[in-house]
């Protein structure tokens, strides 16, 4: 037996209970890990309510990455088969990736979805290029503090969007040039503003309602905005396509599920990210470490927008 979370009714962080199940039995391309620490994405809050891109089948027990280590004793960081909220899990060996000394088990959590995703919607739909600017919604999330610093890396200029002053701060101490309040009423002015009154190039924006509809508005001509959540719940405006001709602006969404199990765009990129940590180029962010029975207290402070970087679960406790 083994402890898990899991949930036989959709709905709220509630609806998670911790309960003793039966271990995993895996598959022929499968293998059985000994989780070391579970990592926690906005994806995992969508399972939980059934509001996430794939639909959820119940019994569940949410999350889709840890670190573990195989029967053979090797470290790696996986997206899982049988659900990361436990203490053993199953993973295909293509969604394996080990984990090199000199990165940490949360470092690796840092980046096998929020690290990838900001890698992508930065180079891969963002199309990037030095001294652009770039707006980095939810600045102080997961995937927030890694744009930042990607972003930085490749010679942009970066305007981050928070919401606190100690988020806004966190943000500077990453290397964003200029931090702006996410509550203002006139978010686009605010955007152009901290852009020396020019518009921007480049928009990463996971919150939608008004924080999209602004942004697409502050987007310059041959600006793109790349939408890879809706933390608000709430849906914005719909584009009406020829604002965007009449704009030459590009929309465009992502979802990192598309990258699962390619090696160009999901193993190389984590082992970039992987040498860019130990040389010291990227900083991972781990703003709070829950015990695996606290993970409806974990899943409260993320959907309250009060946490900063990465959420970790630890399955001893």
């Amino acid at each position: 037996m083994m402890k898990a979370i899991q949930i036989t009714e959709f709905g709220g962080p509630e609806k998670m209970a911790l309960v003793d199940l039966d271990i995993p039995t895996p598959g022929g391309d499968e293998v059985l890990l000994d989780v070391l620490s579970i990592g926690i994405n906005y994806a995992d809050t969508h399972q939980v309510e059934n509001s996430y891109l794939v639909p959820q089948n119940l019994p569940l027990i949410p999350g889709i990455e840890v670190v573990g280590r195989t029967p053979d004793g090797t470290r790696v960081v996986a997206l899982v088969s049988s659900g990361g909220y436990a203490q053993k899990v199953t993973a295909n060996k293509a969604g394996m990736i080990k984990v090199p000394e000199g990165v940490s088990d949360e470092d690796a959590l840092c980046m096998l979805i929020q690290g990838s995703t900001a890698w992508h919607i930065l180079k891969t739909m963002g199309h990037l290029k030095p001294g652009e600017s770039v707006v980095v919604h939810a600045a102080a999330g997961g995937v927030g503090v890694m744009s930042i610093q990607l972003a930085k890396l490749w010679g942009a200029k970066v305007i981050a969007v928070a919401s606190t002053p100690e988020k806004r701060e966190l943000a500077l101490s990453l290397g964003a040039d200029v931090a702006i309040d996410s509550n203002v009423a006139d978010l686009k002015g605010a955007i152009i503003e901290a852009n020396g009154g020019k518009k921007v190039d480049l928009v990463l924006e996971m919150v939608g309602g008004t924080t999209f509809d602004q942004s697409l508005a502050a987007l310059a001509p041959f600006g793109r905005l790349v939408t890879f959540g809706m933390a608000s719940r709430v849906s914005p405006t719909p584009v009406v396509p020829v604002t965007l001709k009449t704009g030459t602006k590009t929309l465009s969404g992502f979802w990192l599920g598309h990258c699962f199990g390619s090696k160009e765009l999901f193993h190389d990129v984590i082992d970039e990210l992987f040498t860019l940590i130990k040389a010291g180029s990227l900083k991972t962010v781990v703003g709070s470490r829950y015990g695996l029975s606290q993970a409806t207290e974990a899943h409260q402070h993320m959907r309250s927008r009060g946490s900063t970087g990465k959420i970790t679960l630890d399955p001893s406790r």
